[in-house]
This record gives structure tokens, sequence and C-alpha cells, in this order.
């Protein structure tokens, strides 16, 4: 039984404010330890819970967060960027489920650090009519390879958001959203106790689950946070102007839907 853990560092316990999770200042060194704590929880739960291997991908930012110094020597991980299966790299190498940890709501929404992949360019992204945020959206990739998503763990705004997504997986609320940087939340050692324990349980679902897929072809409907962002998207050959801010493009799967959004990421740099 393989499991791929992809890990993300908003949704942990005590990540409230954009300072802990940008490079170079002592809050995210703090954070970032956090978040290896809360990935090493999953981890311990996995192989306690009867996984013969667990793979670890650093899927925030630079995807260079993990202290890997301290990830349990047993697990693998997966660093550095760029890659054509982003925050799921690993799920194509025969993994059987995913578990989503410190996973954050949708841009818009009221839960902490609320985004969907890059808060400075994208206000939303639908597929097929349908607003995901990155959970949805990497869940659906993970889908395409036959894998369910089996764990994941978040505010609970991320927890409301996703749980109707991938019916039967365990959810952990590690703090309750009151704004953007605003929250309750559990103390990293609580949390990680919680994140420990559904790691474990959730390993006998996955035989149960089914994985989230969305039925092509896709049509991706992407709003920028401002038209000049739009201007600058519209030069891809393919992307069409909906409207100022808004925009739409076609993919015939979700891996090429998700790479295609990742490039214009990387593309909104130059107007920073």
């Amino acid at each position: 039984m393989k499991i791929l853990i992809s890990t993300d560092i908003e949704g942990v316990a005590g990540v409230t404010h954009v300072e802990q999770t940008r490079s170079g200042n002592a809050e995210y060194e703090r954070a970032r330890g956090w978040m290896t704590d809360e990935a090493n929880a999953a981890v311990h739960g996995a192989f306690d819970g009867g996984a013969t291997e667990v793979l670890v991908n650093d899927s925030h930012g630079g995807f260079r967060n993990l202290l890997l110094d301290r990830l349990d020597a047993r697990a693998q991980s997966i660093t550095g960027k760029p890659r054509n299966l982003g925050m799921m790299a690993g799920v194509e190498l025969d993994c059987d489920a995913v578990y989503l940890i410190g996973y954050h709501a949708r841009s818009q929404t009221t839960g902490v650090l609320a985004h969907t992949i890059n808060s400075f360019a994208f206000r939303s992204v639908r597929v097929n009519g349908a607003e995901l945020g990155e959970a949805g959206l990497y869940g659906a990739l993970a889908g395409e390879f036959g894998v369910p998503v089996a764990m994941f763990s978040g505010d609970d705004v991320f927890l409301a958001e996703t749980a109707p997504i991938f019916p039967g997986a365990i959810g952990v609320e590690t703090k309750r959203a009151y704004g953007n940087a605003v929250c309750t939340s559990l103390a990293p050692s609580s949390a990680c106790a919680l994140i420990e324990e559904a790691a474990s349980s959730a390993v006998s679902r996955i035989r149960d689950l089914r994985p989230f897929t969305m039925a092509g072809p896709l049509e991706c409907e992407l709003t920028t946070q401002t038209p000049g962002q739009a201007d600058l998207f519209g030069q891809w050959p393919g992307m069409h102007r909906v409207e100022g801010s808004t925009l739409r493009f076609d993919a015939d799967s979700m891996q090429s839907l998700v790479r295609m959004l990742n490039c214009l990421s990387a593309m909104s740099f130059m107007l920073r």
C-alpha cells in the first residue's frame, strides 16, 4: 500500500499570517517546522495503518519548505519545481491513495489565507462550471491516475468546501477561520495527534473510495485579479478573452489544465 502525502502550509495549525508562508523570516522558519511535524504525523499514521511505502510531496510555494533532516526516515520526499504534476507529483508512481495535509480554502472565501494557486493573479478557477480550489483541482488530477483522496486537513472552511468532493475521506480540522488572517487554532501537538490518528484510520478505507474525476472535454474559466493580468495571459495561444478579467481555455485532461494554470501563474511574476 503506497500513500502520497501532499503538504501545503496555509492549513497547518498555528499558521494565520502571510509572513509565516514566505521564506526569509523567523515566522516562516517556525511555520515550516510545524508543517514538517504535520507531514510526519501523517507519515507515522499511514505506516501504523498498514502502508508499506510513503511519499511526501512538498507542495507549498517553491516546493522547498520541509525540514528534510526531521522527516521520518521511512518516507521519501519530492521537492523542487517546476514539475508537470505540481502538488500531485508522485501520484503517477502507482500510489493507492493521497493525503492532503495543511491545505486551505479556495480564493474569495473566508478561510485562513484562502487562495487558488496564486493569490496575486487568480481570483477564481472554474472547470466545466464548477469552482474549484487546489484540493479539487489536484484531487481531480489524482483521479485521472485512478487514485482517490483518503484524508485531508486544514481549517473549517476548507473542510466544508472539500468534504463533498471526496465522500468517505477523513477530514481533520486544525483551526477555525474568523477571517483571512484570523483563527482559533489547535496547538501544533494536538493537531499532529489528530492527523496521525486519521492517517492511520484512512488506510483501511482506501479500497472503498472512488477517485474524484471530471469528465472531459474540460473547459476552464479563469478570472484574474486585474484586467492587466488578463492582458498578459491572453497572449497564450488558445486563450480566449471572455470579458475584462475573465478568460477561457480548453484542455483535454486535468493534467493539461493544471499545467496551463501553473504556467500562467509563473508568467504573472513579470507583473509583480
